[in-house]
C-alpha cells in the first residue's frame, strides 16, 4: 500500500501518511502532497457524495413521495429508490472509493480482509457527514411545504412504539444484524476476484432493496449506522434515544459477515473443474 512501501521517501511515498513533504521552495518547486494523502482525500470524498446520495434519495423517497397523494410510491418505492442510490453510486464512485457507503459495509470489508484498518475511521467519518448532509438537504426541501412536521418521524429507524409494526426491541436487534449480515455477505461474494466482472452494483443493489423490503416494517431499515444519524440528528428526542441499535446491531453484523466469509467461505477455495480440462481447479485461490 503507499505509504507502507519499504522502499522509503526517494519512490515518492511518505513515511508518515498523515504528513506532507516540505515544499522545496529555494530550488522553485511547490508543495507536493503525498501519495496517501492525495489518494485518500479523492476516496474520502467519494465516500461523502455517495452517502449523501443514499441517503438523499432513500429518505428522501420515503419522506416526500411514499405517501403523495394518489401516485405515492410506498413501501416497494422505497425500497427500490434504496437500491437504486447503491446501485448508481457503486458504478460511479466505486473505482474511486470502493462504494461502501455504509460503516457497516466498511468494518464488514475489513473483517473480510478486504480494507485496511488505518482507513476505518476517516472512511466512517465522511460517511456520517454526507448522511448527515443530506438530511439537512432533506430538511430544507420537506420543510417548503405547508404542514410538515418532524413529529412524522423523517424516515428515523425505531423500536417498540417507534417502529413501523410496533415490533419490539429484540426483533428490531435481530432484524438489523441479519439484514446488515446478509448484505455484507453479499457484497463479499459478489466483489470476489470469481465472480462475474461488472455485475457487482447490480447484485448490491437489488440486495438491498430486497432488505428494505423485509425489514420496513420492523426499524423502517437501517443496516447503515450513518444512514440512521443523519435524520435521528433532526428529529432529536426518541430517535437519538433509540440511535445506538442502529449502530450497534448493523457493526455487528457487518463484522459478522466478513469474518465467516474470510474464515470459512474464501478458504482453500478451488475453481470448479472445466470438462475437458482437468488440470482446471487444482490450485487454490490466492489470497
Amino acid at each position: 500500500m503507499p505509504g507502507t512501501s519499504t522502499a522509503g521517501p526517494q519512490a515518492g511515498f511518505c513515511t508518515n501518511p498523515l504528513a506532507y513533504r516540505r515544499p522545496l521552495s529555494r530550488m522553485g518547486k511547490s508543495i507536493t502532497p503525498c501519495f496517501w494523502e492525495i489518494t485518500m482525500y479523492r476516496k474520502c470524498l467519494a465516500e461523502f457524495i455517495g452517502t449523501f446520495w443514499l441517503v438523499l434519495g432513500g429518505c428522501g423517497s420515503a419522506v416526500l413521495a411514499a405517501a403523495f397523494p394518489g401516485v405515492g410510491i410506498g413501501l416497494a418505492g422505497v425500497s427500490l429508490a434504496f437500491g437504486l442510490t447503491v446501485l448508481t453510486g457503486a458504478y460511479a464512485l466505486g473505482p474511486i472509493s470502493g462504494g461502501h457507503f455504509n460503516p457497516a459495509v466498511t468494518v464488514g470489508l475489513w473483517a473480510g480482509g478486504r480494507f485496511p484498518a488505518r482507513q476505518i475511521v476517516p472512511y466512517i467519518v465522511v460517511q456520517v457527514c454526507g448522511a448527515i448532509t443530506a438530511a439537512a438537504v432533506l430538511y430544507l426541501i420537506a420543510s417548503g411545504k405547508p404542514g410538515f412536521d418532524l413529529a412524522g418521524g423523517f424516515a428515523s429507524n425505531g423500536y417498540g412504539e417507534h417502529s413501523p409494526g410496533g415490533y419490539s426491541l429484540t426483533a428490531a436487534l435481530v432484524t438489523e444484524v441479519v439484514m446488515t449480515f446478509m448484505f455484507v455477505l453479499i457484497i463479499l461474494g459478489a466483489t470476489h476476484t470469481r465472480a462475474p466482472v461488472g455485475f457487482a452494483g447490480l447484485a448490491i443493489g437489488l440486495a438491498l432493496t430486497l432488505v428494505h423490503l423485509i425489514s420496513i416494517p420492523v426499524t423502517n431499515t437501517s443496516v447503515n449506522p450513518a444512514r440512521s444519524t443523519g435524520p435521528a440528528l433532526f428529529v432529536g428526542g426518541w430517535a437519538l434515544a433509540q440511535l445506538w441499535l442502529f449502530w450497534l446491531a448493523p457493526l455487528l453484523g457487518g463484522v459478522l459477515a466478513g469474518a465467516l466469509y474470510r474464515s470459512v467461505l474464501e478458504r482453500d477455495v478451488t475453481e470448479p473443474a472445466v470438462e475437458g480440462q482437468p488440470e482446471v481447479g487444482l490450485r487454490p485461490v490466492r489470497h
